[in-house]
């Protein structure tokens, strides 16, 4: 079910930041370190035991504060569901997303894999050997390296854990058969439901690009294009007209398009393609325009703030 938690992340904000930003990339592996990892490992070829996870002493350097041991298990930075001792964290939750679909994911594929469990040990299986077998199943998802790395990327790609890049395609495995049959079964959504869902997270991604190039067509109308021209630097004013007529289009196609997959999909293509080359066009531009006449604020005022800003005279 990594399609799943990939779709419950899906946001407008997280197509930038999954993969960057400290978040983890859009591939659904889990981190277990090495205790858990290698406990696991030989449970599932039938060697039982304890759990008995390692310590380590942590000094923080200062004599206000005595070394304390806390446990080895530390979670991975780098992955988008590790586990850190006692529980696992999901670290790729976009900040300003309702969590609610994300719990009714987890609960859900939760609640399907104990019943799974349950029914397969009531029909007489051992509880140790249910267990070996859904570790092996799904031993491809764990990963307890560099989850950043490329050449580890392309690794748990060509395993078969799930990657979806897209927020927008993600979104769309809501509506896939498995994932309906998942809900449906567990009497959490009707196939129906998770249709409705899908439409609502696809309009909601379409509105936010919208406004967000509508925005930048006020900002190249309003600000990058009179400021150009009061610098007396025609030379970029053809690209930047050319820019609002580029993003003018793009809205009006995403209003054409027939469903909200579609406009969603456009809308992305928008975001992350077309906003992107306009962006470098406007920053030529505030590169050669003099900053008392460019009308917004400069990168070196929005990066370097408190050393830019005078403050306050008294």
């Amino acid at each position: 079910h990594g399609d799943l938690m990939r779709m419950s992340i899906s946001a407008p904000g997280n197509d930038f930041r999954l993969g960057a930003c400290e978040a983890p990339p859009a591939i659904v592996s889990t981190y277990l370190g090495d205790d858990m990892t290698d406990y696991l490992e030989a449970f599932k070829d039938g060697k039982t035991g304890e759990y008995n996870p390692g310590v380590k002493t942590l000094n923080l350097g200062t004599s206000s504060v005595m070394p304390f041991n806390v446990p080895a298990e530390d979670r991975n930075r780098t992955s988008p569901f590790p586990y850190g001792g006692a529980r696992f964290e999901f670290r790729a939750v976009g900040s300003s997303q309702n969590v609610s679909m994300v719990n009714t994911v987890l609960n859900t594929i939760t609640a399907q894999k104990f019943k799974q469990f349950a029914d397969a040990i009531e029909a007489g299986a051992k509880p140790a050997e249910v267990a070996g077998e859904a570790l092996n199943k799904s031993w491809k998802v764990i990963f307890n390296g560099d989850n950043y790395d490329e050449a580890n990327q392309q690794m748990l790609t060509d395993k078969g854990v799930w990657r979806i890049d897209s927020g927008v395609e993600a979104i769309n495995q809501l509506s896939a058969d498995k994932n309906k049959a998942l809900f449906s079964s567990m009497d959490v959504m009707t196939g129906a439901e998770c249709d409705a869902r899908a439409v609502i997270l696809h309009d909601h991604y379409t509105g936010t690009v919208e406004m967000e190039a509508l925005v930048l067509i006020d900002m190249i109308q309003q600000h990058i294009i009179p400021s150009v021209k009061e610098a007396g630097s025609p030379d970029l004013l053809p690209s930047l007209s050319l820019a609002v007529g580029t993003l003018k289009a793009a809205v009006a196609a995403i209003h054409a398009a027939g469903s909200p997959y579609e406009k969603a999909q456009l809308s992305r293509v928008l975001r992350l393609e077309t906003m992107i080359e306009i962006r470098e066009t406007c920053d030529k531009a505030e590169e050669i325009v003099p900053a008392d006449l460019w009308t917004l604020a400069t990168y070196t005022e929005l990066m370097f703030l408190d050393q830019t800003d005078p403050g306050p005279s008294y």
